[in-house]
């Protein structure tokens, strides 16, 4: 079925298609278009259901109010949630959102960009790749705006907001201790990206701080691309060689949820043979019995602030960037008390 234009609208209305256009892009008064007309082009739009062309609008007047929002994993229950706060508060100021994955993959990530380049998006919400911070130089050449979510360069000057991943890890490992257990490991993630390098810090620093003894043998580096069947053998592996193991840290909400399934599996009792912390919250973690403890990052504001500090970027463009790291919460539950 065919659309309708600018054309249809102006036949109606009795007015040329320039008008049609100006009164629809918010310049009536500039053309000096009285109220009356303007009105009843808009009231004749309204009802024919007009859909502007984001592409023909953003050729005429350089703004197609869209964001392109790039996330790692859009079935992983932070970044769905997210990419729906996003989405919301954008439409607060009459944006809309597109966005992709990356897996990970930095060939996918910048496929990604070309997509949102081509659609001509006004800004960028990036979880970046290991590998795309040239991409985002390239970008911040051209002057676009952008915002890193998740993670950052620490070489490059840009914009970002992200949890101090660092003080959730350490909060979580020092509950663990004052919980009385000694034998604490980590299943992480094997990237050198910032989050999860600052959770092993975290992680490492909290039982520096508080004397419990550390060595490699407590880290187990999982790559990101495993299956899910794949994660369960390899954390079943790890679990059981680590002699007198009493509490594990898993440092993202996939990996407690194979965690879970992987003790499970090996007849361990949750809380009581084993205490157990997870990165970042999830129903599953709530719902659980024993319930999971986990840290838990304020999804609201980190939407919230992404959405702002972009379209602060967008209409007062500023050399300084804005930096904001947000504090994370460490939800006590079951997982980590002995029963």
């Amino acid at each position: 079925m065919k659309g309708i234009s600018i054309k249809d609208i102006a036949k109606q209305a009795g007015v040329s298609p320039t008008t049609v256009s100006f009164v629809l892009n918010g310049k009536a008064k500039e053309k000096r278009i009285s109220e009356q007309v303007s009105k009843k082009i808009q009231k004749i739009a309204t009802r024919l259901k007009y859909k502007p062309n984001q592409l023909a609008r953003g050729l005429r007047t350089g703004k197609t109010k869209t964001i392109g929002l790039i996330v790692e994993d859009i079935a992983n229950n932070f970044f769905a949630t997210l990419a729906k706060v996003v989405e919301d508060e954008a439409d607060k100021y009459g944006y809309k959102v597109l966005y992709g994955s990356t897996e990970d993959n930095t060939e996918k990530a910048k496929g990604l960009l070309e997509v949102l380049k081509y659609r001509q998006v006004d800004g960028y919400i990036i979880t970046p790749t290991k590998n795309l911070d040239k991409e985002i130089e390239l970008l911040q050449t051209a002057a676009k705006p952008l915002v890193l979510m998740d993670r950052y360069f620490p070489q490059l000057s840009s914009h970002y907001v992200v949890l101090d991943n660092f003080k959730g890890a350490y909060d979580a490992t020092t509950h663990l201790v004052k919980q009385g257990y000694k034998k604490i490991a980590i299943v992480t993630i094997a990237s050198e990206q910032t989050q999860m390098k600052d959770r092993l810090d975290g992680f490492t620093a909290a039982l520096k701080d508080n004397k419990i003894p550390f060595s490699k043998s407590l880290v187990k580096r999982l790559p990101f691309d495993l299956d899910r069947e794949s994660f369960n053998n390899e954390i079943k592996k790890f679990l059981t060689s680590v002699k007198d193991l009493d509490a594990v840290f898993f440092a993202t909400n996939y990996l407690g949820i194979s965690g879970i399934e992987s003790i499970r599996s090996l007849g361990w009792k949750i809380g009581k043979d084993i205490g157990l912390i997870g990165f970042d919250d999830h129903d599953l973690f709530r719902l659980h019995v024993p319930s999971i403890t986990c840290v838990s990052q304020p999804i609201g504001a980190i939407g919230k602030h992404i959405v702002e500090v972009l379209m602060t970027e967008l209409n007062h463009p500023s050399a300084s960037p804005q930096q904001i790291v947000l504090a994370p919460e460490l939800i006590i539950r079951e997982s980590s008390s002995r029963m």
